[in-house]
């Protein structure tokens, strides 16, 4: 099972997600995202105004070690870049994304080889 997915799926049925670029930048904006959260597959492109507004805005941008395909499965809806909106939800999500990323194991090599996760 994993955890993560499984998670974001909580939080959206909460109504603590926002799921898309644009509505990103405007959860950013008026101050109610917590946290960041991105495919590691998304494109500079599509992350670079989400990048911007997050690090002006003081908000941590994670990336997700799971593609963009991934977590729209999980989510019921095609996006790469999430916004979480309750601080207890993103200090989870933060949790788990960090505990994952430094574990590695069977998602290592696609953490290191891939997109923008470091």
């Amino acid at each position: 099972m994993d955890k993560l997915l499984s998670f974001l799926g909580i939080c959206r049925r909460a109504r603590k997600l926002v799921i898309g670029a644009e509505t990103t930048v405007d959860s950013l904006n008026s101050g109610k995202s917590r946290l960041v959260i991105y495919a590691d597959d998304v494109s500079a492109n599509s992350l670079k105004k989400v990048l911007k507004t997050a690090r002006s805005r003081g908000v941590d941008a994670l990336c997700a070690p799971r593609s963009k395909d991934e977590l729209s499965i999980a989510l019921g809806r095609l996006s790469g870049v999430l916004s979480v909106e309750d601080k207890g939800f993103a200090d989870r999500l933060r949790e788990l994304i960090l505990n994952e990323q430094q574990q590695g194991g069977e998602l290592d090599d696609k953490i290191q080889g891939e997109g923008y996760c470091e």
